[in-house]
This record gives structure tokens, C-alpha cells and sequence, in this order.
């Protein structure tokens, strides 16, 4: 399958793009602001679909707007009009406007339904089929910070610690991911979704209602992550969407952060990450000959992975005494799990230095830590 798309070097433009190539049965013809309007025509020869991206938001001259955003929208249908009559063959338009189309009154707004009328005119004339967006706010990488996008602005700024200006904390956004929008525009291009009435407007889902003071609120917690290792909930949803995005922004010398170790003659201890819900990720080291542990939990749960090195871990049952011993290393991807009422330690019984992995059900509190000593 041939796809233009124009605008291809915009921020929806390059997402787009990569998807589109990662495919090996779609050929991507791109048409960007450095091409010249006349040459639209013939990138279109042999097209089966165009996504039409290109436009202004923030021309030098507002008189622009109308140039960048309805003209060249009316030549495009035209271009697109002759195309398919030269081929017999229908050739759709997917279309990005704007919720700003809606209800404002400002030139870009203008000239964004002065678009979608031009579009709705060809389809009723000549039968082509179009898919009109008015999007939302659209955020994810690659998208330019202080331009016209505030998750980028605020993902770029926090992530090098500048200070960001919020003039109303409470005021509502709604917000689309960029890997959804793409989504939605494959499926069509694929052939999913029936073309347009002259009164409809497709939507993507799922939207994501915050404010910006919640929003620079939540990015803020990703940078903080790095010293309180303490992570959100980013592995589904808004939060798992805004957390890749601000990773985008890192600059590449924050590629990389340190933690703190915790060392003694024994060996030292690391903790790595730490959940709201879920627990905390850590590991430790052992010298050959040293054993660490030595307690019991009545409630927390912990699982043990030898990455390095050979253990022997010991229960004893703190109330029968029965005794229990594992011998393990990391030869083998085996779990060892402690027992709530079972005393515990580990030993490292090789000739080389011990490294284990450990979860724990729940963050160390030290008010309420729920370890006991007790012997093995």
C-alpha cells in the first residue's frame, strides 16, 4: 500500500512515519513544509491513502493560517479528486483538525473548519472517502517543548529542573496519546471503520481528563522517583503514557542514576525500586562465609533470586523449631520464598562473592518493620 502523508515532519507526523515503516507492505511517500505546494500532485500518483497532518498552529503571520491550514487542504482534495478519476479507485484522506475547531472564534480555528468544509464538499462531490479528527490535546516523544504542546514544555523543563509557570493549577485539560492516535489512523488505513458522514467526526479513545497543576504534579513524581525510588502506577493507563513521554525528554547525560549502597564487612545491600501497592526490588552481597538474615516476619512475604555465587538459606519454625534448608545458586533461576512465622538467613557458602535479588511484598517502614531476631 502507497500512503502520503503530509506534515510528515511534525510531531504526529514522525510517530506516524516510524509506525508506517516498521511494516514491510506499506510504502510511505512523505510531504513536508519544504516541499513546494505544486509537487503534491505528483506524490499522489499511485496513492492508496493520504493523512493529511500538515498545517499551522503558530505561523509568524496569522494570515498564514488560512494558507497553510484551508488552501492547501482545497488543493490536496483537488489533487486527490483527479488522482482517483485518473485511476477509477476511490483514494481516502484522513484528516487531523482541531477541538479548537469547535468553538473558537480565532483565525487558526477558522481555518481549520474552513479544512473540514473543503474536505466534506469533495467527499459529497466526487464520493471520496474522509476521516475528520478535531483532536484534543495529542502528548508523547518527539513532540517540540515551549511550542504549543504543555506536557512537552513540562516534561522538558522538569526533567532538567527548570522551573515550570502554572498560571491556573485547576485548569482542565484533555489529553490523547500519540501511540493511540497511530493506532487509530493504522486501523483505517487497514481498513477498519467505515468512511465518514457529512455531520460526524471520529474520536480517539481512550481521552484522559487531569488539570495542569495534576499534571505537573505527576511528572514531577517521575523525576522525584530517582531519589525516593519510589515509582507511580506507570504500567497501565494515563500515568504509563505520561511517564514514557517524560523519559523522552531526558537529556542523555540522565540516561543514568546512581544508588545508594548500604556496605558493611558483610557485603552491602541496594534497594532499587519501590511501589505504592506492591512492594520494593532490591539486592545484596555477601563475602564467602557471612550469613545475614536471621529473623522472622509475621506478614511480610519475600522471594529470594541467587543471581550470583552459592546460598544456603535456613528456616526455623519460631514456635515447633522444625529446621528446613535449601541449597541454591546461580547456576539455577530458582525462587526461594520466606514463610511468615519461619525464622530465616542466608549464608554464603561458595568461594566467591553471593549476589541475590530480593522482593518484598511491602516498603520497609521502619515504624513498623515486622522483623524479629531470632536464631536459625
Amino acid at each position: 500500500m502507497k500512503v502520503v502523508v503530509t506534515g510528515a515532519h511534525g510531531f504526529i507526523g514522525r510517530n506516524l512515519c516510524q509506525r508506517l515503516t516498521e511494516r514491510s507492505d506499506v510504502e510511505v511517500i512523505r510531504f513536508t513544509s519544504e516541499d513546494a505546494i505544486q509537487a503534491l500532485p505528483d506524490r499522489l500518483v499511485g496513492t492508496e491513502f493520504v493523512v493529511h497532518l500538515a498545517g499551522a498552529n503558530r505561523p509568524s503571520d496569522p494570515l498564514d493560517f488560512m494558507a497553510s491550514n484551508h488552501a492547501l487542504t482545497e488543493h490536496l482534495c483537488d489533487a486527490v479528486v483527479r488522482e482517483s478519476q485518473a485511476t477509477g479507485r476511490k483514494i481516502p484522506i484522513l484528516y487531523t483538525s482541531s477541538i479548537h475547531a469547535e468553538h473558537d472564534d480565532g483565525l487558526y480555528a477558522q481555518s481549520k473548519r474552513a479544512a473540514e468544509q473543503a474536505l466534506f464538499a469533495t467527499s459529497e462531490k466526487s464520493a471520496v472517502p474522509i476521516h475528520i479528527f478535531r483532536l484534543p490535546n495529542v502528548f508523547g516523544k518527539w513532540c517540540r517543548p515551549n511550542y504549543n504542546s504543555v506536557v512537552a514544555t513540562f516534561c522538558w523543563s522538569i526533567a532538567r529542573g527548570i522551573p515550570i509557570e502554572i498560571r491556573d493549577p485547576a485548569a482542565p485539560l484533555t489529553l490523547v496519546y500519540i501511540d493511540d492516535v497511530v493506532d487509530r489512523f493504522i486501523r483505517l488505513l487497514d481498513g477498519s471503520g467505515p468512511a465518514m458522514n457529512a455531520s460526524a467526526f471520529e474520536v480517539i479513545r481512550p481521552q484522559y481528563q487531569t488539570t495542569v497543576g495534576r499534571l505537573a504534579d505527576d511528572i514531577r513524581a517521575f523525576r522525584q522517583s530517582r531519589t525516593s525510588l519510589i515509582t507511580a502506577h506507570v504500567g497501565t493507563g494515563f500515568l504509563r503514557a505520561l511517564h514514557a513521554t517524560y523519559l523522552s525528554y531526558l537529556p542523555e547525560e540522565d540516561f543514568v542514576y546512581s544508588l545508594k549502597e548500604h556496605a558493611d564487612g558483610r557485603g552491602k545491600f541496594v534497594e532499587i525500586l519501590k511501589t505504592p501497592e506492591n512492594g520494593q526490588f532490591s539486592y545484596f552481597t555477601a563475602v564467602p562465609g557471612v550469613t545475614r538474615g536471621g529473623h522472622y516476619h509475621h506478614t511480610k512475604a519475600e522471594k529470594f533470586l541467587v543471581l550470583r555465587g552459592r546460598a544456603r538459606f535456613r528456616f526455623r519454625h519460631i514456635q515447633d523449631g522444625r529446621v528446613s534448608e535449601v541449597v541454591t545458586s546461580g547456576e539455577r533461576s530458582q525462587i526461594v520464598e520466606t514463610v511468615p512465622g519461619w525464622a530465616h538467613d542466608i549464608t554464603n557458602i561458595g568461594t566467591d562473592e553471593l549476589v541475590v535479588m530480593l522482593w518484598a511484598n511491602e516498603v520497609f517502614d521502619p515504624e513498623r518493620p515486622d522483623t524479629y531476631s531470632h536464631a536459625t
